[in-house]
């Protein structure tokens, strides 16, 4: 506009028939796209300006979408904590989490739970995933527990995750985790039962330094009522506090560490003190395949005391020794 003023002064001084030539110029200028273009005026007058080539790259970058944190899903690179992460509307995952529980004080012990899952994201903020547990336990010489070797389908169990927040537009991550189960078998012991059971947790991440290094923090519940062969009903009940740091090598491998303090409750509602462990160990997720991914962890309890026994560890509530191998496999 500055131009054009000035150019229609110069056109009083020199005539009208020089006057004549610069308008049909400037309207030929206008016409091709070659003066201002329009989307200058939707930008600051400082960019409004902006002279040639600098003026299109800067439309194009505010035109541009934000782009994401990451390209990592950081459900399953925690170990036995997990990200808020739940995964795309419409997408269908198969997933085998095998938990294993080995050592107590005395003898042998080894218990095996699998899980099978099928999760199905109906919206971006919720997912629902039906499984069924099969369960082998190996007892021998377990002071308090009698000998057994078993290994049969558990039960079943329904997961709901709703995720609250989402990390990619707010400073963390949060899903809120709710799993109602049912189990034919005690899976600490290997003997029959009746087990009506549920879990709850709320699961938080954050993305500290992008694309790189991200961190964990869990608050999980779950509860029981069981009934023996004996017709006995029994109530226990967890909590547990979990923490982990992921760093991401490359784009197939994730490695990190977790640590987990959990507190054993006899009843429901966390009625009367039992025990409790603190576990730490490393962690792993990586990618086999485009739609096959494996993730795991081996954890110690390093720290731990029952109420009943003045010894190091508690291994009258927990196994020394807790690890999980997680297979993942994407429709």
């Amino acid at each position: 506009m500055i131009w054009c003023v000035t150019a229609s002064r110069r056109c009083g001084v020199r005539g009208m028939r020089l006057k004549a030539s610069l308008i049909a110029a400037i309207g030929a200028l206008t016409v091709t796209g070659v003066g201002a273009p329009a989307m200058a005026e939707e930008l600051p007058g400082w960019l409004s300006y902006a002279a040639g080539p600098s003026q299109t790259a800067v439309a194009s970058a505010l035109a541009a979408p934000a782009a994401a944190h990451d390209d990592v899903d950081t459900e399953h690179i925690f170990g036995f904590s997990m990200g808020s992460d739940i995964g795309k509307k419409g997408e269908i995952e198969l997933e085998i989490e095998n938990v294993g529980r080995f050592g107590r004080r005395f003898g042998s012990y080894t218990g095996i739970g699998v899980l099978s899952q099928v999760k199905f994201t109906l919206t971006d903020n919720f997912r629902v995933a039906p499984g069924i547990s099969f369960a082998s336990t190996q007892v021998s010489g377990v002071p308090g527990m009698i000998d057994n070797r078993r290994t049969a389908i558990a039960g079943a169990s329904m997961e709901f995750r709703y995720k609250v927040l989402d990390r990619d537009v707010m400073p963390f991550g949060l899903t809120l985790h709710a799993a109602p189960s049912w189990n034919r078998i005690d899976e600490l012991t290997g003997f029959d039962a009746q087990i009506y059971g549920t879990e709850f947790a709320a699961l938080m991440d954050k993305e500290l330094i992008r694309g790189k290094l991200f961190a964990a923090f869990n608050l999980w519940y779950s509860g029981g009522a069981s009934r023996d062969l004996t017709n006995t009903w029994s109530h226990d009940s967890e909590f547990a506090v979990q923490g982990a740091l992921s760093y991401k090598v490359n784009s197939m491998l994730i490695v990190g560490v977790e640590a987990r303090y959990v507190r054993a409750y006899e009843g429901l509602g966390l009625d009367r003190f039992s025990g409790d462990a603190v576990y730490v160990g490393p962690t792993f997720s990586t990618h086999l395949t485009e739609k096959i991914g494996l993730s795991g962890t081996w954890s110690t309890q390093v720290a731990g005391k029952a109420c009943n026994d003045p010894r190091h560890l508690n291994l009258d509530d927990f196994e020394r020794h807790q690890a999980m191998l997680r297979l993942n496999y994407l429709f």
